[in-house]
């Protein structure tokens, strides 16, 4: 095959053997980023290519958000030369991605030991929803399942009312983020050993990390979180607060934030209140500091409050819809949107949020159709390599 990828990791062979969300959002980081990545699917394809809608072009938006800068070869392993091919493509592989259930790739001889031994170099990475150990390897791994067992959607909704999960599949995406970084740290120690490793990644341990002060405020001080809606336990004010026309997110962090708060709203006698002074006072007593707040608040509207607080350098915003986000981040110069591929196969998606002085991210190739680039990958991996 021929490499298209000119970023950091240009000249990387990435064999993805992932699905659905966590390890496909890892490798198309790594793709953005140039390596070269074959996305291995069943003949039916990833399954979120059939979770819709919405759709664009009769294809899942779902699938196109994880998925770009790869080629897809459609690998049977229930047929034995598919299976050489796979076997095959691991042995020239940089890396290998994974997201079976423990266990599950062991006899078709795409399992690490197996892969290793003919690719010793190779970083594996395996994630799965609880681990490899007995207690969890049998448990399927869906982030809304993680959700509920972490604890998450606990903390998730208004005090008293129903848990609910967050807007997104956190964990999954949280756990990408991790292989991606345990690939690279791999890759890293592989520069001065010549040898790679096995890589795991699970949503539970992601959870347990991703949820930080929460599972802290246990682990480390015995307490047990509560919903508190969109408030914080430890800081206030740090919620949304209420406008004469709609709601305005306010966050004064810190005593001096809470100052020029104070000044902005016209109410510098609150600084001095010992109730407000500092920070455990306002989250001790935010029932007393809430109306004051809100009472002055109501006057305006949140746009026009939104300009002079962020003006007087306290954090705040909008509560934006998806489109409204994208708006205002194209507002603030960070070009979100990016055009992957050319011509009628063109796809806008999210720009990757690193930014490189000398190596940027690329946008070569648009989200693959099943097998697309098939032909070419079993004809590569049937060249022999001191060919190829």
């Amino acid at each position: 095959m021929t490499p298209h990828g000119t970023g950091p990791l240009s000249g990387l062979l990435v064999a993805d053997f992932s699905r659905i969300l966590a390890g496909p959002y890892a490798t198309m980081l790594l793709a953005d980023l140039g390596a070269e990545v074959v996305k291995v699917e069943g003949p039916g394809g990833d399954d979120t290519r059939t979770w819709a809608p919405p759709v664009r072009e009769g294809v899942s938006t779902y699938y196109l958000g994880v998925n770009r800068n790869k080629r897809s070869v459609a690998l049977d392993l229930k047929d034995a030369d598919d299976v050489a091919a796979a076997r095959e493509l691991a042995r020239r592989a940089d890396v290998v991605v994974e997201n079976f259930k423990p266990g599950g790739l062991v006899r078709f001889g795409l399992d690490y030991d197996t892969v290793a031994a003919t690719n010793p170099a190779v970083v594996y990475a395996s994630i799965s929803g609880f681990g490899s150990g007995p207690g969890g390897r049998a448990l399927p791994g869906y982030d809304l399942i993680v959700q509920a067992i972490s604890g998450l959607m606990s903390l998730t909704g208004d005090p008293g009312g129903d848990p609910y999960r967050a807007g997104v599949a956190v964990f999954d995406v949280m756990a990408g983020l991790h292989a991606t970084i345990g690939v690279l740290s791999a890759l890293n120690l592989r520069h001065e050993t010549g040898r790679g490793q096995h890589v795991e990644v699970n949503l539970l341990s992601s959870a347990m990390s991703g949820l930080v002060n929460q599972t802290s405020a246990f682990v480390a001080g015995g307490v047990v979180p509560f919903r508190m809606g969109n408030s914080h336990p430890s800081l206030f004010p740090y919620e949304p607060l209420p406008c004469s026309d709609g709601e305005l997110i306010i966050t004064a962090g810190n005593d001096g934030q809470f100052r020029k708060l104070c000044e902005v709203l016209g109410l510098p006698e609150l600084v001095e209140d010992p109730r407000f002074r500092r920070n455990e006072d306002r989250t001790a007593n935010r029932d007393e500091l809430r109306p004051l707040l809100v009472e002055r608040l109501r006057t305006r509207t949140k746009m026009e409050w939104f300009r002079d607080i962020i003006g007087a350098g306290v954090p705040c915003g909008p509560i934006n819809t998806i489109d409204q986000g994208v708006a205002f981040a194209e507002e603030v110069g960070l070009d979100p949107v990016v055009t992957v591929g050319e011509g009628a196969a063109a796809v806008p998606s999210i720009r990757n949020p690193i930014r490189f002085s000398d190596t940027a991210a690329s946008y070569r190739l648009p989200p693959p159709r099943v097998d697309e680039h098939g032909e070419e990958i079993r004809r590569w991996l049937a060249t022999p390599q001191e060919e190829s």
